[in-house]
């Protein structure tokens, strides 16, 4: 584990490196540590080709608090430990998410255009705020996400997956990620943000491209928001019934501004976090055959089966940051007054501390922090687990024959500061037709869905001969078989009327399985 040091003093001592050197901004950061080439990066080949094995270095060398660098070599730290975790995210006093504490931000040394600019630089959010500032804005998002109909939202979702599948269920063969986990998402959160019009790929594209700290990372947020101030100017002038008008209209008074940058982050979280969460599920679905065999056989729901993926494989990596208030200590390492930290979700969650079996079956057990914690916790991540399970659900259902294509250690992984992102999911099925988009998903070609309600309990009618009494109907039989009495003891049986005033049994040996099916519907939506 590195050792405690302090901050050195400056150019004065003539063994420091010059100034702009990347050593001297690490040596401001981290003392007496190594050089930047001593340092591990969050960024480049070793980071992107395999960021987990990156995170086992980091906690082998240095425990649950590790120095790193971010791009262009800035310093900062990353958390692995889970208690570490939940201790900074559940301390804003400590580790505030106020960005312009950082103080590679005031002493110039991280640039305005720097790729990471997107996520890090300030805005008037509660991504960004502590205490009261942030209970106002973060009560006027909970708000407006409490008031979204998500039976109507499933419904959305179910005829969003309808209409990609559509797309490709004749062509016996598709790539799961850029044929539907990375648009699914876009699709509804558009929709539930109430902006459907705006959907496109170069929507889908920007959301991806905003957060990874790529050269073009800045012009793709520039676009986001051009789409999201257009809504906004939209719903001042015309309320709707979506999120958007929510937020115009919230008792909290939130300027455009305030509401364009919110719709941002709601957006691009929502969208990130379930076309990561979608991709990881297939894949496990597709290549664990013990985890299929338990979806498939019913000991696994696929509820379930998403959460033990939030464990496995996290949809955000880390997450940057937060920004020490005062000198502290963190996993025995000291903390200086406006030190940058990630949270280290997907380290986290294999803290040997925690979970000694990284292959246990974590059924049951929420304690992961795939959507992070404390008072920043997300706030929709409800609505993300709703289209990856819905969505899911309606994929297999019109897809069941599903088949990997490829040999599992052949797909191939894109990673960033904040995700990984498996690039491609080949599939082969059996071809079929397209179905109706607002129909429920369905594997039976031709399948027409009911267009108004059905009884299934069988309506009783008088009986014979005793005033206010009812006989129940027979189950109707095929042609030449015999009465269910008649099977069951090998001779006809004379039909006993129901007392006066007593109630029939009226649900046949099928009904509960009928009444299950009919409450799965609606749960569904369809």
């Amino acid at each position: 584990m590195t050792t405690p040091h302090s901050h050195r003093p400056g150019t004065d001592d003539h063994a420091a490196p010059p100034p702009g050197c990347p050593a001297h901004g690490l040596a401001d950061a981290f003392g007496d540590l190594p050089a930047p080439s001593g340092l591990r990066r969050l960024y480049g080949p070793e980071a992107e080709s395999d960021p987990m094995g990156l995170y086992e270095k980091l906690r082998a060398e240095h425990g649950s608090v590790a120095p790193v660098l971010l791009h262009g070599d800035v310093p900062a730290w990353l958390v692995l430990g889970h208690s570490e975790n939940l201790h900074m995210t559940r301390t804003p006093s400590q580790f505030s998410r106020d960005s312009r504490r950082w103080r590679a931000v005031n002493d110039g040394s991280v640039p305005p255009d720097h790729p990471l600019a997107p996520i890090f630089t300030w805005q008037p959010i509660c991504v960004f705020a502590d205490g009261a500032d942030h209970e106002r804005l973060r009560g006027a998002v909970t708000d407006s996400i409490g008031r979204i109909d998500h039976r109507g939202v499933r419904r959305f979702i179910n005829r969003y997956s309808n209409r990609l599948v559509n797309d490709f269920c004749q062509d016996g063969r598709a790539d799961l990620v850029s044929s539907f986990a990375e648009h699914l998402p876009m699709m509804v959160m558009a929709q539930i943000l109430g902006m459907p019009e705006e959907y496109n790929e170069r929507l889908v594209q920007s959301a991806r491209d905003m957060i990874k700290g790529t050269e073009t990372a800045v012009e793709s947020n520039a676009y986001v928001m051009a789409a999201l101030d257009r809504l906004v100017a939209r719903r001042r002038a015309a309320p709707d019934e979506d999120f958007a008008s929510r937020l115009v209209e919230h008792p909290a008074g939130l300027t455009d501004a305030e509401v364009a940058q919110h719709l941002r982050l709601v957006l691009i979280a929502a969208y990130e976090t379930t076309a990561n969460l979608i991709a990881n599920v297939l894949r496990m679905v597709l290549t664990d055959p013990r985890f299929r065999a338990q979806l498939s056989g019913g000991h696994m729901t696929l509820p379930e089966a998403v959460e033990q993926t939030l464990w496995d494989e996290p949809p955000f990596t880390t997450i940057f940051g937060r920004w020490a208030v005062g000198d502290t200590e963190l996993g025995g390492q000291r903390i200086k007054a406006g030190d940058a930290l990630v949270v280290g979700i997907a380290a986290a969650n294999v803290d040997p501390v925690v979970r000694p079996d990284v292959n246990a079956s974590m059924q049951g057990n929420r304690a992961h922090l795939a959507f992070s914690g404390g008072p920043h916790e997300c706030p929709g991540q409800d609505i993300g687990r709703a289209i990856a399970d819905t969505g899911i659900d309606a994929l297999l259902l019109r897809l069941p024959d599903l088949q990997l294509t490829v040999p599992e250690e052949d797909l191939r992984w894109s990673a960033s500061l904040m995700s990984r992102h498996l690039q491609e999911l080949p599939v082969t099925f059996a071809a079929r037709p397209p179905q109706d988009v607002a129909g429920p998903p369905s594997a039976t070609p031709g399948y027409a869905p009911r267009t108004e309600w059905q009884v299934e309990s069988p309506r009783p009618v008088p009986a014979q001969g005793a005033p206010g009494a009812f006989a129940v109907p027979s189950p109707a039989r095929s042609a030449g078989s015999p009465p269910v009495a008649e099977a069951a003891a090998g001779s006809p049986s004379p039909e006993v009327p129901s007392p006066a005033g007593s109630i029939p049994a009226q649900r046949g040996p099928g009904a509960p399985a009928r009444a299950w099916r009919t409450v799965v519907r609606w749960w569904r939506g369809y």
